[in-house]
């Protein structure tokens, strides 16, 4: 039995498409292993490409996993190997190179390749702007206890300037709502509680259907499966957080209330360079919208800092909104340069140490915001999905693993779970908890965590 390996960037649409290229190794009856501890005959890297920093990933991941496994056949799949077939190509060090597309018949590249042991590499992408319908990558085996990642759309009409990922993935493609169902069932049957419904461009779910079927439809169907406790949204496009959404949404009594909106920039003059479909007003009123429907809601979001053209006036701008709307957590990205995209060749490129200087001082004030709400939940009760163990040393308060643990009576086990908003908690037990949901009281509070003790209400 032959021994294959995964490694996976970027986003969840990734780890689910790893899932499924897992399942058909399974199916064909090679043998799953760890990367990062076992030896394999097939190694395969599901790279991402959506800045430059990902793409320096992709690389280094793929040297390291030859360096790790020097016979194993490397496929590079993915993002990265759809937009840079040519670079991957000149690359010692891999075998085959596959689009996205190819995912779902990477096991008869891999046998091709086995059989005929050809002096140059397999390379095969298809031209992605040609993908018409989703693809179904077929059942899936869940490695996950706790929580699930399903995809139910593929690609992205928006084309913002500074985005290569439509021309990684593509058009938009939605996946049918039986299917959809299907594998949800199959999750719940599996006993995991928590999916996480995500896709290219979520908020485009339906858009490619003609019987006017989108995302809420899809969530009132999920939302109805036995087994099945919550419900999490990927990252939303802002303005689909219409009234009319909201009042069908909130009869649906298990999805999370944790709403990832991607701003990008709280400047209307930087929105509109970056081909972004609102302006500020816009994106407040979708804010108060969300806070008018649920009062414990958490709001996280991306920002990117030094977008060509961004003054220091235009920052500040853009500073001074988001103290304003108080996301919870934001993701700060310098911009990165896409060969292909529009913005790439825009005049005024903002310097390298501008864009760390903004970068700091947007991350601070994510940290204050999210140390300010975890504070506020000290001597309240959140209920709380458990997935794992989590050891630390409290004499040096460090993480350590199950044999440190074992061996020393410093070391403390912890749960780690999320409240349905998705507050990280560390919860002290000896007890063995994972899948369980309990409600737990906060007795104090980090900036990544709260920690808290049991609150002698009824664990599920």
């Amino acid at each position: 039995m032959k021994k294959v390996s995964f490694y996976t960037l970027g986003c969840k649409v990734n780890q689910y498409e790893t899932n499924a290229m897992m399942q058909k190794f399974k199916e064909a009856g090679y043998e799953i292993v760890d990367i990062d501890k076992d030896i394999s005959d097939i190694c395969v890297v599901n790279t991402c490409t959506v800045t430059n920093m990902s793409d320096r990933k992709s690389r280094q991941a793929l040297r390291k996993v030859k360096l790790q496994n020097s016979k194993a056949i490397i496929v590079a799949t993915g993002c990265y190997a759809q937009v840079y077939r040519k670079e991957l190509e000149e690359m010692p060090e891999i075998d085959i190179v596959l689009g996205n597309e190819e995912k779902n018949k990477i096991v008869e590249y891999v046998e091709k390749y086995l059989n005929e042991r050809p002096e140059t590499k397999i390379s095969k992408i298809e031209e992605i702007g040609n993908i018409k319908e989703f693809e179904d990558m077929g059942q899936i085996s869940y490695t996950e206890k706790t929580r699930a990642v399903v995809k139910v759309q593929d690609g992205c009409n928006q084309f913002c300037s500074y985005c290569i990922i439509p021309y990684a993935r593509g058009r938009v493609r939605s996946r049918k709502i039986e299917s959809v169902i299907k594998e949800i069932k199959q999750i719940a049957n599996n006993g995991i509680q928590e999916v996480v419904i995500t896709g290219i461009h979520l908020a485009s779910y339906g858009k490619d259907f003609e019987n006017n079927i989108g995302l809420i439809d899809l969530l009132e169907e999920i939302n109805n499966i036995e087994g099945i406790r919550r419900i999490r949204l990927g990252s939303l496009e802002p303005k689909i957080i219409t009234e009319e959404f909201m009042e069908r949404l909130i009869k649906l009594e298990k999805i999370c209330h944790h709403f990832h909106l991607s701003l990008q920039s709280g400047c209307d003059e930087t929105l509109k360079r970056m081909n972004r479909k609102y302006t500020t007003k816009e994106f407040e009123e979708i804010v108060d919208r969300l806070r008018k429907y649920y009062n414990d809601v958490i709001l996280t979001t991306d920002i990117i800092v030094g977008f060509p053209g961004e003054t220091e006036e235009e920052f500040s701008t853009t500073y001074e909104f988001l103290k304003k709307i108080k996301f919870y957590k934001m993701h700060i990205f310098p911009y990165s340069p896409r060969k292909g995209t529009v913005a790439a060749n825009m005049p005024n490129q903002v310097d390298g140490n501008i864009k760390e200087q903004r970068s700091k001082k947007l991350i601070e004030l994510s940290n204050k915001n999210q140390l300010a709400y975890n504070q506020q939940l000290v001597g309240k009760e959140v209920e709380v999905l458990f997935e794992e163990p989590h050891y630390i040393d409290t004499q040096n308060c460090s993480n350590c693993n199950i044999q440190e643990a074992r061996n020393n009576e410093k070391i403390v086990k912890y749960y780690k779970g999320h409240t349905q908003n998705y507050i990280l908690v560390h919860y002290k037990t000896n007890e063995d908890i994972e899948n369980q949901i309990k409600t737990v009281k906060v007795q104090r509070a980090d900036i990544e965590y709260v920690e808290g003790e049991d609150s002698g209400r009824k664990t599920f």
